[in-house]
């Protein structure tokens, strides 16, 4: 499989975004947003940074300390970036740093201030503004305060809001520049998944396993977009599981849940398979219900369907399945109505995907009917996952003996269009045979 990278996205797609964002803003008001914080992972050492997505989503910005202010006044708008200033002898350390100058002739700010200046100038920027939109932190009210202060106790916003209700309802609907990303993220994401089927054998470490992920991820310039799960045996029953150190049996499956984040833009694909390349038949039992499952979910979605009508679908088809497994027994609505699967599948079946992996948007409306808020309508443009699972843990006395320690979980990652669902995930092998074919070839890399 070949896999040609892209250009990042150049400025002129941020400021449209900044520009479709400020048009949702009413006259007269301030807009916040910083991006996300270093971590410290231990002692003095740090994770390797990643900016705040919605702040990047605006901006294409990712040096951290950053803040950006939109003032509309006269339904003109300023865009203004807080960050840190040039400094050579941090340079040497940290990396080149973008500047003040840099963010007005590179990034497009009409205005650039030292991060230092932040407390100082922000109370003086909300001074005379009806609106706020910003997120509920301590800083805000902070802001408030000495803005208050600086008028005399003279009331200042008649309005709060977060900023996050407007952007999360943005990000949700893809343009053509994200989807590109995003079936980049799920392309290199498949590579490591085959790559993964293709070198797993009885007795490797689930550990060696994730590196065989790891450096398809590397050669792409990705990182995994959150922490692999690779979980044999009845690990699979354990939902995120990331321990990742057993070694892996003959005779068991292992569940891959992972993805590559490519520019920020996240895949997340999960497959179960066999480590020694053959299903048992018991094996091939639960994973044709789930495989079933995954395949009916997807083919329930398109534009203009409640988001959810995956979910009922897969409930439908794994609830059947437990019933012909001999698990549960009775008639199926009322098995659905009372929750019965729940000890064996006990997730949704899905949720948005894009710069972060559980993405951002509302997935219920405000519409109440029978007490029960009602799911939104899908529309073209929306990224989501599909994966269903059964879990049958070793300790559950529910499950008879011969299917416990078995956990299977498939999921792809959909485009929805208007005439349906377009799996973005679809290199990677599903079926019983697809898997088994690709395992038996003479090409595992060790």
């Amino acid at each position: 499989m070949k896999i040609n990278l892209l250009e990042k996205l150049p400025q002129s797609e941020f400021a449209k975004r900044r520009a479709k964002f400020a048009k949702k803003l009413p006259n007269n008001s301030l807009a916040i947003l910083s991006t996300a914080p270093h971590h410290i992972r231990n002692n003095d050492a740090e994770y390797k940074y990643r900016p705040d997505s919605s702040f990047f989503y605006l901006t294409g910005f990712s040096e951290p300390e950053s803040t950006l202010v939109l003032e509309k006044i006269d339904n003109k708008i300023n865009y203004i970036l807080f960050l840190r200033e040039k400094d050579k002898l941090r340079e040497i350390w940290d990396g080149k740093r973008v500047g003040l100058d840099g963010a007005i002739s590179e990034l497009g700010a009409d205005k650039a201030f030292a991060i230092s200046e932040l407390d100082a100038q922000i109370p003086q920027l909300i001074l005379g503004k009806q609106h706020l939109f910003a997120r509920f932190e301590r800083s805000v009210g902070e802001w408030l305060a000495t803005a208050k202060n600086l008028v005399r106790g003279e009331g200042v916003v008649n309005e709060i809001y977060n900023i996050d209700s407007i952007i999360n309802e943005m990000r949700l609907l893809k343009d053509e520049q994200e989807i590109a990303l995003i079936k980049k993220a799920c392309q290199i994401s498949s590579l490591a998944h085959v790559r993964a089927m293709q070198s797993v054998r009885p007795q490797m470490y689930e550990y060696q396993l994730e590196a065989e992920l790891n450096y398809v991820f590397g050669q792409y310039g990705c990182v995994p977009s959150y922490n692999s799960i690779v979980a044999s045996g009845d690990n699979a029953n354990i939902l995120h599981y990331v321990e990742n150190d057993q070694a892996m049996q003959d005779g068991d499956l292992v569940m891959i849940d992972a993805g590559a984040e490519y520019q920020l833009y996240a895949g997340d694909i999960s497959r179960t398979f066999p480590v020694n390349g053959k299903f048992s038949n018991v094996q091939k039992q639960i994973y044709n219900i789930v495989l079933k499952a995954n395949v009916e979910a997807i083919n329930s979605l398109k534009a203009g369907v409640h988001c959810k009508i995956h979910h009922e679908t897969a409930l439908r088809v794994l609830t059947q399945g437990l019933i012909e497994l001999g698990i549960l027994s009775g008639d199926i609505e009322t098995l659905i109505s009372e929750k019965a699967y729940q000890p064996f599948y006990m997730h949704g079946t899905g949720h948005w995907l894009g710069l972060d992996v559980h993405d951002a948007g509302r997935y219920f409306t405000d519409e109440i009917v029978d007490g029960e808020k009602q799911p939104r309508l899908l529309q073209p443009g929306m990224v989501m996952t599909v994966e269903p699972a059964l879990y049958f843990a070793k300790d559950n006395e529910l499950v008879p003996e011969q299917y416990r320690g078995i956990g299977i979980r498939i999921e792809d990652d959909v485009l929805i269009t208007e005439t349906g669902a377009v799996v973005l995930t679809s290199d990677v092998p599903k079926t019983v045979a697809e898997i088994e074919q690709l395992m038996a070839k003479e090409q595992k890399i060790c």
